[in-house]
């Protein structure tokens, strides 16, 4: 016997409409899909850490990322514009990396102070990652860095400011919790914090590329820190 064919009020209250099978089907499908996008993506950024790393900025090219990726050109430009939106990649991943490692750091002191103390220091020594050690074997990323992000700020400052958007959140937040209790002068928390991460930055990035290529002095950048870090807490102290 033949099944029995659904009838014509039951089509068309169907019509627009998906058993759950077929919505669960879909969706994991489009999940599927959106995860091997975002590994592909994550692919490129790492290729172009590395060669930031081993080579420095005339080392990062389109070329030399799909090969070590060994994805293609259209895999390439179906998720970057271009090397300028790779660059961009690069400072949200790391700085991404970098405010969740001060996150959990900062989450066992107490005192306000000594929390920024501790982002202000680690920004100018360089261990703002769990896999600092590997970073600063040279020199070559630091300043090929220092170089994109003050090209950038000048030529793409809005796409930068949003790279930066979650470290400098961390910096105003803390500011606020210090203002709260008294430990910090108040004021607007997000302009204290784009100063001070300003200063911070523009003093790394002078003695990066001061040092291009040559392995860092932690004597020198551990002063150089605790200098900044005075000067800082001068300017925000209550």
């Amino acid at each position: 016997m033949s099944a029995e064919r659904p009838n014509k009020k039951t089509e068309t209250s169907s019509v627009g409409m998906s058993a759950r099978w077929e919505e669960r089907s879909a969706s994991r499908v489009l999940e599927v899909g959106r995860d091997q996008i975002l590994e592909r993506s994550r692919q490129l950024v790492e290729a172009a850490y590395e060669l930031l790393e081993n080579e420095g900025l005339d080392g990062l090219t389109i070329r030399a990322v799909l090969k070590n990726t060994g994805l293609s050109r259209r895999a390439f430009y179906e998720r970057f514009a271009g090397k300028d939106d790779l660059m961009l990649a690069v400072f949200e991943h790391t700085i991404l990396l970098a405010a969740r490692h001060y996150g959990e750091q900062v989450s066992e002191l107490a005192d306000p102070m000594e929390r920024l103390k501790l982002i202000v220091t680690s920004i100018v020594t360089g261990r703002n990652t769990q896999a600092s050690e590997r970073q600063q074997s040279s020199g070559h990323r630091g300043a090929a860095m220092s170089r994109e992000h003050l090209r950038l700020a000048e030529s793409r400052p809005d796409d930068l400011q949003l790279a930066l958007e979650p470290l400098i959140s961390l910096i105003a937040q803390l500011l606020s919790d210090g203002m709260k209790v008294g430990a910090i002068r108040n004021d607007d928390p997000r302009r204290m914090a784009t100063l001070v991460y300003n200063l911070v930055s523009t003093t790394v990035h002078t003695e990066l590329l001061s040092q291009e290529g040559a392995q860092a002095d932690q004597a020198h950048r551990q002063k150089l820190a605790e200098d900044i870090w005075e000067f800082c807490r001068r300017a925000i102290v209550a």
